[in-house]
């Protein structure tokens, strides 16, 4: 596959060596010329300019890439790389940052593939998210394991339960769990979830779908 990373900071250089190591096609977009010479001596594909702009990124072969993920510190400027990636037929994956307001959140959520949060995921996530993986999913953590991080919505039988009374496969662990869009911390037995909240699963990555069936109404399962 190919992508397109603008942004070479911490988190969009972190995800293109990522995506590189298991042998997908990457170029790096970016308006700081030491970043793009760091991005060259790292060995891929450059092109320097601001990824906000339709031209650069054409210039990038947007036409050609499978996703565009726009990670600069800038929401505009990665939001508009978005745009550019919806209108050539990209998956795209937005960095944003976890103090905006749940309004602006919204707003923005509407238009993208996905939100990625760096505070909470860092590059594996955002790399899975290009990859088509579901929202807030980390892969690659060991040789067979997963941890997944999924929201409880309406209509999902975990709704109202205890953590203790979660039916989960054998080999699945609750690692964090979290309000509505609130940092994921450890959970009590007896915490009781209800919907928007988060929950952070580690499992085998063959028992990730009965995780799943256990926490997403019986629309979603099946979904992606």
């Amino acid at each position: 596959m190919r992508f397109v990373i603008v942004g070479y900071g911490r988190v969009g250089s972190r995800t293109a060596r990522i995506l590189a190591e298991e042998g997908h096609d990457v170029v790096v977009v970016d308006n700081d010329t030491d970043r793009i010479e760091r991005a060259g001596d790292d060995g891929f594909e450059t092109r320097h300019g601001d990824g906000a702009d339709e031209d650069v990124l054409v210039d990038a072969d947007i036409g050609t890439a499978d996703a565009i993920g726009a990670f600069t510190p800038d929401l505009n400027a990665n939001f508009a790389a978005c745009m550019v990636g919806t209108h050539h037929g990209c998956r795209t994956v937005l960095r944003i940052d976890e103090d905006y307001r749940e309004d602006i959140y919204e707003k923005y959520a509407a238009e993208v593939d996905e939100i990625i949060y760096p505070e909470r995921l860092g590059a594996a996530g955002a790399k899975t998210a290009l990859l088509g993986g579901d929202f807030n999913v980390v892969a690659d953590l060991a040789a067979n394991l997963q941890l997944t991080v999924l929201e409880i919505r309406e209509g999902s039988p975990a709704v109202g339960k205890r953590m203790s009374e979660l039916d989960l496969p054998e080999a699945a662990r609750i690692y964090a769990h979290g309000r509505a869009r609130e940092p994921l911390t450890i959970p009590l037995p007896g915490t009781e979830l209800a919907v928007g909240d988060e929950v952070a699963i580690v499992t085998e990555a063959d028992r990730a779908a009965d995780v799943r069936s256990s926490l997403l109404p019986a629309g979603a399962r099946t979904s992606r």
